[in-house]
């Protein structure tokens, strides 16, 4: 039985006292049992974040790390210092970092192994750009992106892998793939999963929807048999909000 896993991805917004006063709104409410909860903060909220979800079950994530643990790499976080605050989870090959920050599949590949070189789990995103899905190549650009972030992990980490299918024609623009759509891509993601690692592997993965997923959607995806949560942006940005996503999730 895979455990159902809500990620909020606060992309760049929240200041430290912002991001503390959220986790003081949502302790004990976001704790559901049988749902993990987590956010995804920028770099300078992970300290205070992980210091105030002490003695919850909440977790905490960043949204990117570098594949090496140090050198010239001007503004950027390694595992090894991810690691260091008590981070859990870390996003890798957001959309957003592919678009505008040149991540790739090779360098998306490099970060999942850094993620668990250091300990952390990697929530790897895979999915279409509206022109690749109106000519019909979604599943293909799934394929590619999950099988290149996959290469070369063991069975026991690509079991321990999330992976958040998120078409970018849905994320940000109110625009939502139907519940049947997205669990059949992701129901593909898990097919070519085991593939590449064989049934038992692809069994345990959890794969969540992103793109627009809001308190009022989210049920109709988690009643999917292939999906297993969802990565958040905006909805996740309000306490409120955020909570009922989490009870939308059990």
């Amino acid at each position: 039985m895979r455990t159902p896993i809500i990620a909020g991805n606060w992309k760049m917004f929240k200041t430290v006292e912002e991001a503390v006063a959220f986790i003081d709104e949502v302790k004990g409410k976001a704790e559901v049992e049988g749902v993990e909860s987590v956010i995804c903060a920028p770099y300078t909220n992970l300290p205070a974040l992980v210091e105030a979800v002490k003695g919850t079950s909440l977790k905490v994530g960043a949204q990117n790390l570098h594949w090496e643990d140090n050198g010239a790499f001007t503004g950027e976080i390694s595992g090894v210092m991810l690691k260091s605050l008590g981070v859990h989870y870390v996003i890798i090959g957001h959309s957003e970092r592919r678009a505008y920050f040149a991540d790739t599949d090779e360098t998306v590949n490099k970060k999942v192994h850094a993620s668990f070189k250091h300990g952390l789990l990697p929530i790897v995103c895979v999915g279409e750009s509206l022109e690749e899905r109106e000519a019909g190549k979604t599943k293909d650009v799934c394929r590619v992106q999950t099988e290149a972030a996959l290469q070369g992990l063991s069975a026991e980490q690509a079991a321990q892998t999330v992976v958040a299918y998120e078409p970018i024609w849905a994320i940000g623009t109110g625009k939502t793939s139907t519940a049947d759509d997205a669990n059949e891509v992701i129901g593909y993601i898990r097919e070519r999963i085991s593939v590449q690692f064989g049934s038992d592997v692809a069994g345990k993965v959890r794969i969540q929807y992103g793109g627009s997923v809001k308190p009022n959607n989210i049920r109709e995806f988690m009643q999917q048999p292939d999906i297993d949560g969802a990565l958040v942006g905006g909805a996740s940005l309000e306490p409120a909000s955020y909570i009922q996503l989490v009870e939308g999730a059990r």
